[in-house]
């Protein structure tokens, strides 16, 4: 179909976009979740927690057909890089050193969300490139140095792959709910009877230092999570920021939304000391057209206290076991992080695609860019030798 059929329209906020038509197309695509939903984007910028003052002036891009939405991306022109966790700094000090400007850039990513799925929704994959290119040829027109695609899903890639863009890998850590036999797990001790004896001790006695610091958790699951949870997960979430000397990317007020307008896509787990709350983690859930939850996403979390181990039974151990007795088929540990392949979190490679106007640096970073994906190949088989579980094949 001719481009000139279509229509691109960007938009400075959500407001201007048809909630149900956004959302229509991001469950009609091949790899949706939570971070790309119509409230959960509109409330990133409500609350001014990825707005213009902090870095991310947005950018939303749809493309009509017959006055139909039938392509949508989450656009952002950046002025750091902060809250993208695919780092891009040397390439930026490069171009510093060089006397050229890497800022502003565009980013088509959910903010501070590095979590694989859909970037590019579309009707079908003509469309998806018609509206890759259409964002291509917006970043010209407006001279940024580049644009990224972050966590992208297998059919992004492919047409950023049409589109020639650079592609580059890292890896993430996810636990898929399946038994050395293929079947769920029956318990969270059969999950622990299913890893080697090293792994399975190690796990055991963390577990063993909350429960003797006399720590309880309590899961609360969509509108069973009231306000005064939601006040108490914010305040460990920002005090856990501010003892590392930062202020928190995101504000009270999106998680007031989340709370009003996305609630069942989530479940807080919040951890008791002789009666007073501590600690809390919030995880997010895909939910299938059932509504069962299928895919939990680890996220948010802080504490009060210190309790030795007591991250890992918030963030690991509480979700896994909430995952296994509710059925969820995997649960993403989030960015980076070894250290969870001990908690039986293996890796798992996630893509993003980039292209930079600037020819010589576009060639020095594909450059880069191959011999990091070798490097990145390495990592991943030496990863996969250390498989936790008794047997191995087990995803």
């Amino acid at each position: 179909m001719n481009r000139s059929n279509y229509v691109i329209e960007v938009h400075d906020s959500m407001s201007t976009i048809e909630k149900t038509q956004w959302n229509a197309l991001l469950l009609s695509d091949s790899v949706p979740t939570p971070f790309l939903r119509f409230e959960y984007l509109n409330a990133m910028h409500e609350s001014a927690s990825a707005v213009t003052e902090s870095g991310w002036t947005c950018k939303y891009v749809t493309l009509h057909l017959d006055k139909q939405l039938v392509g949508a991306c989450p656009l952002y022109l950046k002025t750091h890089s902060y809250g993208e966790y695919v780092f891009d700094w040397a390439w930026a000090q490069a171009y510093q050193r060089h006397g050229l400007h890497y800022y502003p850039k565009a980013l088509i990513a959910s903010p501070f969300s590095p979590v694989p799925g859909s970037r590019l929704l579309a009707q079908d994959e003509e469309k998806r490139l018609h509206l890759l290119q259409a964002v291509l040829d917006l970043c010209l027109t407006w001279g940024v140095s580049s644009l990224h695609m972050l966590y992208a899903s297998e059919a992004d890639m492919r047409a950023a792959q049409a589109c020639h863009m650079l592609q580059r890998q890292t890896i993430q850590f996810h636990w898929t709910n399946r038994d050395p036999q293929g079947q769920p797990f029956e318990s969270f001790d059969a999950f622990l009877s299913s890893l080697n004896q090293e792994k399975r001790k190690k796990i055991k006695q963390e577990r063993k230092k909350v429960t003797q610091a006399q720590v309880d958790f309590k899961a609360f699951e969509g509108p069973d999570i009231k306000d005064e949870h939601w006040a108490f997960f914010y305040r460990c979430y920002q005090q856990t920021y501010l003892e590392h000397g930062n202020a928190p990317y995101i504000t009270r007020a999106f998680f007031e939304s989340m709370q009003h307008e996305m609630q069942d896509n989530w479940v807080m787990f919040i951890a008791h000391r002789l009666g007073q709350p501590i600690a809390c983690s919030l995880v997010a859930l895909e939910r299938n057209e059932k509504q069962q939850a299928v895919v939990a996403y680890g996220r948010y979390w802080g504490a009060l206290e210190r309790v030795d181990c007591l991250h890992f039974e918030a963030c690991y151990y509480q979700p896994l076991i909430w995952c296994i007795d509710k059925g969820v088929e995997r649960f993403e540990g989030g960015a980076q992080g070894e250290h969870k392949m001990a908690r039986a979190l293996l890796p798992v490679k996630t893509h993003s695609a980039h292209w930079l106007a600037h020819p010589s640096f576009a060639k020095a970073v594909d450059e880069f860019l191959t011999q990091e994906g070798q490097h990145m190949d390495e990592y991943l088989e030496h990863l996969q030798e250390r498989n936790p579980f008794k047997t191995s094949g087990l995803l």
